[in-house]
């Protein structure tokens, strides 16, 4: 064939029509920056790595997002100092590769306290790095994890946070974190900006977004592959959509999908695509 049949369209094309382009876009204005709160880069251990990268960033393209706040893992857990310097190390240079269009948590395991707080400093004031971000190495609450959230408060940077709330997992995860969690957690640390992690991937999302009612320090992600509907909406009602955050988790196509199908505000559209996350980045350059 020398070329595509009339009334059909190339696969990139589909994708960039199912994309945010305009998404974002206030009445009056220009196209807001979307931007993914949560995505993650690929291991070095991966022989693929370089090339899993760059999908995620021509996927990030054509489905119109900005810029994504990254972090990349070991997957050796719990995480050893070395590990999660290797993998930080390897996040800075990913920001290298692909400036302005990632952006960095340094991921460190919290029972390591002093080369934790050690590896954050270096990340955030020496490198560039966003945010923290924190796995299921231990319960959000344990009093290991307090110095972070302390020195994320500090440096005016948030942290973001696995978590779900499950019970049916085939291996579970005993110390995972959930709403509940950062509820409380926010209750001794009204100032931190915690980020509760994919709300459509991590179990009950309704219990979840109940659970975070009154703790108005915490942020939601929008991020997961479960497809059901309603889940925005009724994180906005609950809520309210400033403390809304965009987010893929890597399952881009369905969060997409569920920020355009979500019946919302130009304006709640708007800060829940980029706009909330702006306001937490400009924490911390106006520190």
């Amino acid at each position: 064939m020398d070329g595509p049949s009339p009334g059909l369209i190339s696969r990139r094309a589909f994708a960039a029509g199912m994309g945010l382009a305009g998404a974002a876009r206030l009445p009056g204005a220009g196209p807001a920056k979307v931007i993914d709160c949560h995505a993650h880069l690929t291991h070095h251990g991966n022989p693929g790595w370089e090339e899993a990268d760059r999908r995620l960033i021509d996927a990030a393209d054509r489905l119109g997002i900005g810029q994504l706040c990254c972090s990349l893992l070991s997957p050796r857990r719990p995480a050893r100092p070395e590990d999660f310097r290797q993998c930080n190390d390897w996040a800075a240079e990913a920001m290298r590769r692909y400036p302005g269009r990632i952006l960095c948590y340094c991921f460190v395991n919290p029972g390591y306290g002093r080369e934790a707080r050690e590896e954050i400093a270096r990340c955030v004031e020496k490198l560039g790095f966003i945010g923290v971000k924190l796995y299921n190495d231990y319960v959000a609450t344990e009093p290991v994890v307090w110095p972070v959230v302390e020195q994320a408060i500090a440096l005016s940077v948030p942290i973001l946070h696995h978590a779900g709330h499950t019970y049916w997992l085939s291996e579970p995860q005993p110390r995972i974190s959930d709403g509940g969690t950062f509820a409380e957690l926010a209750g001794r640390y009204p100032e931190a900006m915690l980020i509760c992690a994919h709300a459509a991937g991590g179990g009950d999302w309704e219990w979840t977004i109940k659970a975070l009612r009154n703790a108005p320090g915490v942020y939601l992600d929008t991020s997961g592959s479960v497809p059901d509907e309603g889940v925005v909406e009724m994180a906005v009602r609950t809520l309210g959509a400033g403390r809304i955050l965009f987010g893929c988790d890597m399952s881009l196509t369905a969060s997409v999908g569920r920020i355009r199908s979500a019946e919302l505000s130009d304006a709640d559209r708007a800060a829940i695509l980029g706009g909330n996350m702006q306001r937490i980045l400009a924490r911390r350059r106006a520190g």
